[in-house]
């Protein structure tokens, strides 16, 4: 069966202003070079492709990952016309609360696909990001967690009993590390410039309490470039991810370690994120039954980031 693409035209109202590295454009250039129309009816096939519309994610899904009190007053603070969350540096407008609830529902329409059979792999095209945000605060472009909302949700819709987590975003996720670390059900695996914004993602950081030992941080210094980062998810992160057995793999797919990314100081190129792609489908197929969703993070050089997601969604769908 094709791959499915989730996307839809409304995450283009999350208005972050014309010179903010996430803007609109990302998402524009990535369906571009996907060949892809913005405004795709649910279940129609386009550029080979199985596309699928999402719905918002419901309050209560959103809440079994972020604290109550937040999601409240992301609602409220986009409603009163705030242009920044009070939490951290994070561009909001007036449609935000809503679009990020559908970048969750995003993902999780794409956990649907997945765990019924509807497709083997799926990549969500949303926005804003998830990564960073976490169970009391949105910081780093992000606002609800969309890679932990659908690991949550693989979990308490159909039982899967583990789900691995894989960022391979140039930015720690700090937002999953911390909504995970005591929760052995969800191994979390990064591999990541340090030092780098968040500052956080030391080798140090395992998980605690009974999460101890599912959390894995692979740092890496500015100039890595493609044997680097190959190098750790072939040696380091692979062989633990397979010790572990997940039931689904959750991919926080960011493409700015590209060496022509202006927020980052590595150098991986396009072979190297296809070299990169390429293992973990492999992962993916050995291990559990192919089942992949992969969620967009960053990537903020708008044509490395098209041609580096066409490649990632052509690969997955050969």
């Amino acid at each position: 069966m094709p791959t499915a693409l989730i996307s839809h035209p409304d995450f283009l109202l999350h208005d972050t202003g014309p010179f903010h590295p996430e803007r609109p454009d990302r998402m524009t250039s990535v369906l571009t070079h996907l060949g892809v129309s913005g405004d795709v009816p649910d279940g129609a096939q386009q550029a080979g492709l199985l596309c699928l519309s999402p719905a918002p994610a419901d309050e209560a899904r959103i809440k079994a990952v972020h604290d109550g009190a937040y999601v409240d007053a992301v609602a409220d603070w986009c409603g009163m016309g705030y242009r920044n969350l009070p939490t951290g540096d994070t561009t909001v407008s007036s449609s935000s609360e809503t679009v990020a609830r559908l970048a969750a529902g995003a993902a999780m329409r794409a956990v649907d696909a997945v765990l019924t059979g509807e497709a083997d792999r799926v990549f969500c095209v949303a926005r804003p990001p998830g990564h960073h945000a976490e169970s009391d605060r949105g910081m780093g472009f992000c606002i609800y967690n969309n890679a932990a909302v659908a690991a949550r949700y693989a979990r308490s819709r159909f039982g899967l009993e583990r789900v691995a987590v894989l960022d391979w975003d140039v930015h720690h996720g700090n937002g999953t590390q911390e909504i995970f670390e005591e929760d052995p059900s969800v191994y979390y695996f990064s591999v990541h410039q340090s030092p780098l914004y968040p500052f956080t993602g030391s080798e140090s950081e395992k998980g605690t309490g009974e999460g101890a030992g599912y959390t894995m941080n692979v740092p890496v210094s500015a100039g890595s470039g493609d044997e680097v980062f190959v190098d750790v998810l072939r040696g380091k992160i692979l062989p633990a991810m397979k010790a572990y057995r997940p039931d689904l793999l959750i991919l926080s797919a960011g493409f700015d370690a590209h060496m022509d990314d202006p927020l980052s100081g590595t150098l991986v190129t396009d072979a190297g994120f296809q070299a990169m792609t390429g293992l973990v489908l492999d992962f993916a197929e050995d291990t559990c039954g192919g089942r992949l969703v992969s969620v967009l993070e960053g990537g903020y050089d708008l044509e490395a980031l098209g041609r580096c997601v066409a490649d990632h969604v052509s690969m997955m769908n050969a």
